[in-house]
C-alpha cells in the first residue's frame, strides 16, 4: 500500500489519539479512534476558500460547494443526500475565507459508503457537471444571498465591515457569498477550471473519527481515493499581510429598515496560530463573551442603553483576525453614547487588564468551547482537518487549550492596549429609516438575537 504512516501514542489531552497517513497522490489522512458510540465522522477539507478567488469571480468557491452535491459519475442528482440520509447519517458542507469542507456523520457500519461518496465526487464530478446544474445552483446561491444577507436586518453588516477592514484588492476584502454580478458572470468553464485546480487529493485533508477499525478504514481510503490523480496547477493565495493596526478609524453610516440602532465594529487583531491571537481571544471573552462580560454588564445591565452587547473573535490564519463588536441599542438611545461607553471600557481594560477572576473565567470558557468541539466525533474530525490545512499539523488540535491556558493576564492587557483602539477599527452605525420607527419598541427582543 503506497502510504506513509506516522502515529501518536498519546496525542495531547484527555487520552485522545490520532494517526496521520499520506497516499501516494498526496491526500493527507488523519484517523482518530473513539469507540464510545457506534458512529463515525468523515470530514474532508479542501485548501480553497474565497481568498483564492480573483476579481470578477467572487463567490465561486461557495458556488462550487453547492455544485459538489449535484451528482458525480456514479451518483446522479440529489443522490449524495439521499444515500447518506437513507443510511441514517447526516451531512453538509461550508465555505469560508480559507477553506471549503464537506462532512458526514454515519452509523459506524456505513462508513464505507461515506468514503465512497466523497471519493466519487472528488474523482469524477466533472463528468456530471453541466450547464443545467450550473444554472440551478447559481439560482440557489443567489436566493441564499437574498434570504441571509440582502433581505434581513443587519444582514450585510459582515460584508460591509470586511470590505472596510481589508483594503481594496486584499484577498479577504470580499466575503465567501460573493456578489450577484459575479455569480451571474461565472461560466461552466470557470467551474470546470476551478475544480481541476483545487479539488485534487494533494490539496485536501481527510479525517475519519469514531468507532472505526483503522486498518480497514485505510484500506477503503486507498481503494476509493488512491487512483485519483493529483494536480499541480494551484497558485498560492495572494499575500494577506497587513500592518498591525489600520492607523485610522474607518466609518460608514447605514440607513435601513432595522429594528434598532446598532453599533458594529471590526478591530484588526493578530493572526490565528499565534500566542497573541490567543491573548486577544481571552481579551474579547472578558470584554464581550456572554452575560458576565464587561460590556454586557455596563451597557445592558447597568446603563440599560443596549439590549445586546457582544465582542467575539474571527480567527484567520492568512490575514489579520477580526475582533467583532456588536451592540444593539434599546429604545431611542443614540449611538454616540453607546460608543463613548464602549471606548471607556476598552481604555480601562487596556490600562488595568483583566482581574484574576475574569482571567480564570475567560480561560474556563474557552476551555469548555474547546472540549465541546473535541467532544463529538464530527467536531474532532473538523478540528483535525483545520489544524492540518491551516497550520500543517493536525495534532495541534489536541494541545490548543494548553496554549490558551498558558497566556498571562499581562499578555491579555498588552494586546488590548495595542489593538483595541479607535484608530484600529472599521465602524458601522445603523440608523433605522422612517418606516421602521413604528415597530422599534416591539422589535427590541428580536434585535437582541441578531
Amino acid at each position: 500500500m503506497p502510504m506513509g504512516h506516522t502515529a501518536t501514542a498519546q496525542a495531547g489531552s484527555g487520552g485522545l489519539t490520532a494517526t496521520e497517513h499520506r497516499l501516494a497522490n498526496g491526500l493527507r489522512v488523519v484517523l482518530s479512534e473513539d469507540h464510545l458510540t457506534p458512529v463515525a465522522a468523515v470530514c474532508l477539507w479542501y485548501d480553497v476558500g474565497s481568498r483564492h478567488e480573483v476579481k470578477g469571480r467572487t463567490g465561486l468557491a461557495h458556488l462550487f460547494e453547492h455544485l459538489m452535491f449535484q451528482g458525480s459519475a456514479q451518483v446522479s442528482g440529489n443522490g449524495h443526500f439521499e444515500l447518506v440520509q437513507g443510511a441514517g447519517g447526516s451531512l453538509n458542507g461550508t465555505t469560508s475565507f480559507e477553506r471549503t469542507n464537506y462532512f458526514e456523520t454515519m452509523p459506524a457500519h456505513q462508513l464505507e459508503l461515506a468514503l465512497w461518496l466523497e471519493a466519487d465526487r472528488m474523482g469524477s464530478l466533472l463528468t456530471a457537471l453541466d450547464d443545467e446544474s450550473m444554472e440551478n445552483q447559481r439560482d440557489v446561491v443567489k436566493n441564499e444571498r437574498r434570504q441571509r444577507y440582502d433581505n434581513v436586518p443587519y444582514g450585510t453588516a459582515f460584508e460591509k465591515l470586511t470590505a472596510l477592514a481589508y483594503p481594496e484588492g486584499h484577498p479577504y476584502h470580499h466575503t465567501p457569498i460573493g456578489s450577484m454580478a459575479d455569480l451571474d458572470a461565472a461560466t461552466l468553464a470557470d467551474a470546470q477550471s476551478f475544480f481541476r485546480t483545487y479539488y485534487a487529493p494533494n490539496n485536501a485533508v481527510l479525517s475519519v473519527v469514531g468507532d472505526i477499525d483503522p486498518e480497514q478504514t485505510l484500506a477503503w481510503i486507498e481503494k476509493y481515493f488512491g487512483t485519483i490523480p493529483s494536480h499541480d496547477g494551484k497558485q498560492p493565495p495572494r499575500d494577506g499581510t497587513l500592518p498591525d493596526t489600520i492607523g485610522e478609524q474607518l466609518r460608514e453610516v447605514v440607513e435601513e429598515e432595522v429594528p434598532a440602532r446598532a453599533l458594529m465594529a471590526a478591530y484588526r487583531l493578530p493572526h490565528d496560530g499565534t500566542r497573541e491571537c490567543d491573548a486577544a481571544d481571552l481579551a474579547l471573552t472578558v470584554l464581550g463573551g456572554g452575560e458576565s462580560s464587561r460590556l454586557h454588564n455596563r451597557l445592558v445591565r447597568h446603563d440599560r442603553t443596549a439590549v445586546a452587547a457582544g465582542f467575539g473573535l474571527l480567527r484567520l490564519a492568512g490575514a489579520p483576525s477580526l475582533g467583532w463588536l456588536d451592540v444593539k441599542t434599546s429604545g431611542g438611545v443614540e449611538v454616540p453614547g453607546i460608543e463613548a461607553a464602549v471606548d471607556d471600557e476598552l481604555e480601562r481594560f487596556a490600562a488595568e487588564g483583566p482581574t484574576p477572576e475574569e482571567m480564570e473565567r475567560a480561560q474556563a470558557q474557552l476551555e469548555r468551547e474547546w472540549l465541546d468541539r473535541l467532544g463529538t466525533v464530527a467536531g474532532r474530525a473538523d478540528e483535525l482537518c483545520r489544524y492540518a490545512v491551516l497550520f500543517g499539523d493536525p495534532m495541534l488540535a489536541f494541545s490548543a487549550v494548553s496554549r490558551v491556558l498558558d497566556v498571562t493576564a499581562e499578555e491579555v492587557r498588552a494586546v488590548a492596549q495595542a489593538r483595541l483602539r479607535p484608530d484600529n477599527r472599521a465602524v458601522l452605525v445603523y440608523e433605522p429609516v422612517q418606516a421602521a420607527e413604528g415597530t422599534e419598541d416591539n422589535d427590541d427582543a428580536e434585535g437582541a438575537d441578531q
